[in-house]
Formats: structure tokens, sequence, C-alpha cells
């Protein structure tokens, strides 16, 4: 038998209905709280208005421009995580070396790099790229036992990252 019950609740057989919460009626099933279904169309609110605003804004946005950000923001993390951060009035950025973690963002900032350079130009692969070797040497430099050549973060997408030899 299927019905409303005074709260706007479906009532099925096997189910059980709450009380009105915060968030509105509330149906359980086998302990699952499902919200009650409503004719009814909520006005939109400032939230979203401002995804609206938001989404118009990022389709003004070059895929270059998007692909740089997310690069930029992978070496930023991976650079602290690799102890990298500059010494604050907190304690000093070698407080945040977490080799684990910058494995993880060199090896998608290297995917990122290899898989976007021909689409986003020389230009911007280049200084990409920089970016990257600086990032895979320092994971060495700061690893207590260095990964065999080809074996650290992003290597086998980049091919193995060792220090030029100094002239």
């Amino acid at each position: 038998m299927n019905g409303r019950d005074e709260h706007g609740s479906v009532a099925r057989q096997g189910y059980q209905t709450k009380p009105a919460g915060p968030s509105g009626p509330l149906q359980t099933y086998e302990g699952a709280r499902i919200p009650a279904m409503s004719d009814e169309q909520p006005e939109p609110t400032t939230d979203d208005r401002d995804s609206t605003t938001a989404t118009r804004d990022i389709a003004d946005v070059a895929a270059v421009e998007i692909i740089t950000t997310a690069a930029v923001h992978l070496m930023s993390a991976a650079a602290v995580k690799c102890g990298l951060a500059e010494d604050g009035p907190d304690g000093a950025g070698a407080d945040y070396l977490d080799l684990d973690e910058a494995r993880k963002l060199i090896t998608a900032l290297a995917g990122l790099v290899t898989s976007a350079a021909p689409e986003i130009g020389s230009q911007h692969a280049r200084a990409l790229r920089d970016g990257l070797r600086t990032l895979q040497l320092a994971f060495r430099e700061a690893s207590t036992f260095p990964d065999a050549p080809g074996d650290g973060p992003g290597e086998k997408l980049t091919g193995p990252v060792l220090p030029r030899a100094a002239h």
C-alpha cells in the first residue's frame, strides 16, 4: 500500500517514516535515510547563481591556461612534500617532507605534462618539463635511498632523470 503520511513521505510496506528533520521529511528502509520527493521546485539560491557565473567564467578560459594552472598546483604541492617549502615563522619547510605524497604528485604531474605537451605548445611544455625535472631531482636528493635511474617518480613517463654532469 502506497500513500503519503503527515510529513509528505511515501509510506510503503516495509518502510518506516520518521518525523521531519532539519533537511525535511525522511524515510528509512533498513537504516537508509532518503529525503522525501516533492513536486515543489526550490527558488535558485545565491550559490546556484554563483555556480552559473563560475561556469560562464571558466568557459572563457583557454584550455592551455587550465592545463598549466593544474600543473603549477601539482608542482607547488610536490615541492612542499619534497621539503622545499620556505622556512616560516611556524617552522622549517623541511617539516613538511613527505616523499610518499611527493611521489604521487610528481607522477601525476609527469602524466599531465607528457600527455598535454603536444596540445599546449613547446613554449608552455618546455617550462613545465623543466619544473618537472627539477622536482624529480629534488625528490632523488631528498630520498635516503634514491630510486634506480628510471624508477623515480614519473620516470616511466619521462625517462630516467639524472643530474647534469658538472663541466
